[in-house]
């Protein structure tokens, strides 16, 4: 075993709030443990974050790197939150410009210059997202051992698979996505069965506007030498069977980071517009234990006005209680979106909020019942594994799809069910109420969804275990002093 002396762990996430806020947490672990930790980014995600809590400080410092300008990319934009999805390939060709000075930064800390580096010494680990493939050979030159840290569940890249798995059985039209891959050796729920989503999957094997592919991001990083350890926010209660697969499938160790949720004071939104709440709040504390469904599809889900009109009928169709954190697609209104004299007709039993919303006050709330989400892992995590509610599910893109289906087979959440046609589009007000009503529903006389509920809270007794999850930040730490 290696020392157990305290490291200096480098955190390099990519730009993307969603992975950046895991990352700072995981930050934030490791310093509450004796270790010294510096966070990379750019300096308005680094303003947007907020500060480093005041005991950590001496631990965790936050360096920033100045973001080069890219042809196409809006000035000013650092992250997913700032661009539309076609940009975001912009955004990763800004990324990959971050490469020289990030090495000058690693090789100033390697040759002792840590006030040149703004690194407290040599790292001992660099801990890398998806997208930095040219961090590694970086590490390799400084003799600096490498992980990757993946915020999205073990089912993708197992989904996914590694690279020779996908010359053996390779993958073309969208229709080879839409069922299991012949790698997992057991019946499994695996797929992206909606047309949809299967070609968007598909397009993150072809190269972007930053000349690579996301797929080929990773299997780089994934097969070079320097990469020691593939963490995952996730946990074995969350995801059965799949980390050992994944460790096979990647001939690697497979660590869970566990679910890496900040806590509810620090999880504010970090485009908190400081508009108030209390009126909402106020609402929400008049209503019956476990009767509000929440509404919230993410800050960057592809939703169209057809998308958030059909929502609106499915919400006042159903006849539940609800609170809809709505985010008008760009170029839109609230006003002009929602069908005429809808507020009018749901008024009293529904709240739409288009500005700031503390969801993770939101969800904790005793009135909460159900979470209408799109199914990304963050929102996910907290909803369903955090707080134990179930889920009326809405997937779009990424791995919304397997998420719900693996949700679904569980028994905590309903999926809206839609057509489909190609795009994504058609869901009816009639399937959002189905779907609602079905969560919503109580049975043999009990509130909150009947057997639906009972699952979710069953899963985050077992999968929220805060013992447990502190559990996996340790053993994480123990690999981190035995793998460098």
């Amino acid at each position: 075993m290696a020392s157990s002396s305290p490291l200096h762990v480098v955190v390099f996430p990519w730009l993307a709030f969603g992975h950046m806020i895991p990352f700072l947490e995981l930050s934030k672990q490791l310093a509450r443990r004796g270790h010294a930790v510096t966070f990379v980014s750019t300096p308005r995600n680094a303003a947007r974050l907020g500060a480093v809590p005041p005991e950590l400080s001496a631990r965790l410092r936050v360096v920033t790197m100045d973001l080069p300008e890219v042809d196409g990319l809006p000035a000013g934009a650092e992250s997913t939150a700032d661009v539309s999805p076609e940009k975001q390939e912009l955004l990763k060709k800004a990324f990959d410009g971050l490469a020289a000075p990030f090495a000058r930064l690693v090789t100033a800390a390697a040759a002792g210059d840590a006030a040149a580096a703004g690194f407290s010494r040599k790292p001992d680990w660099i801990v890398l997202d998806f997208a930095q493939n040219w961090v590694l050979p970086i590490a390799e030159e400084h003799q600096i051992a490498c992980a990757m840290l993946l915020i999205f569940p073990v089912a993708v890249f197992v989904f996914l698979g590694p690279e020779h798995e996908n010359k053996a059985h390779p993958r073309v039209t969208a229709e080879d996505f839409m069922s299991p891959p012949p790698w997992i050796p057991f019946p499994s729920a695996l797929s992206y069965r909606r047309r949809h989503e299967a070609e968007w999957i598909a397009a993150a094997f072809r190269p972007n506007a930053s000349g690579v592919s996301d797929l080929g991001r990773f299997w780089e990083a994934a097969h070079h030498p320097a990469c020691r350890l593939i963490v995952h926010r996730s946990c074995p209660e969350a995801e059965p069977r799949l980390f050992p697969l994944m460790a096979e499938l990647f001939s690697m160790p497979v660590v869970p980071a566990g679910l890496l949720l900040p806590d509810a004071a620090s999880a504010a939104d970090a485009t908190d517009s400081g508009e108030s709440f209390s009126d909402v709040l106020k609402w929400l504390d008049e209503q019956p234990s476990r009767s509000v469904v929440y509404v919230a599809l993410g800050s960057e889900a592809p939703v169209t006005a057809g998308h958030v009109r059909e929502l609106a009928r499915g919400l006042e169709l159903s006849g539940a209680r609800f609170l809809w954190a709505l985010r008008p697609p760009s170029g839109h209104a609230a006003g002009e979106l929602l069908p005429e004299g809808f507020e009018r007709r749901v008024s009293g039993r529904g709240v739409v909020v288009t500005g700031w919303v503390p969801q993770v006050r939101v969800l904790g709330h005793a009135a909460t019942g159900a979470f209408l989400t799109h199914c990304g892992w963050g929102s996910t995590l907290e909803g369903l594994f955090r707080f134990g509610l179930p889920l009326v599910m809405l997937p779009f893109v990424v791995d919304q799809g397997l998420i719900a289906r693996a949700v679904a087979a569980r028994g905590a959440g309903v999926e809206v069910a839609r057509e489909d046609d190609g795009d994504g589009s058609p869901f009816t007000g009639e399937d959002v109420a189905a779907a609602v009503r079905r969560v919503m529903a109580a049975e043999e006389g009990e509130e909150g969804g009947g057997e639906i509920a009972r699952n979710a809270m069953e899963l985050k007794k077992v999968v929220g275990d805060r013992v447990r999850q502190e559990q996996y930040i340790d053993e994480l730490v123990e690999c981190l002093q035995h793998y460098r």
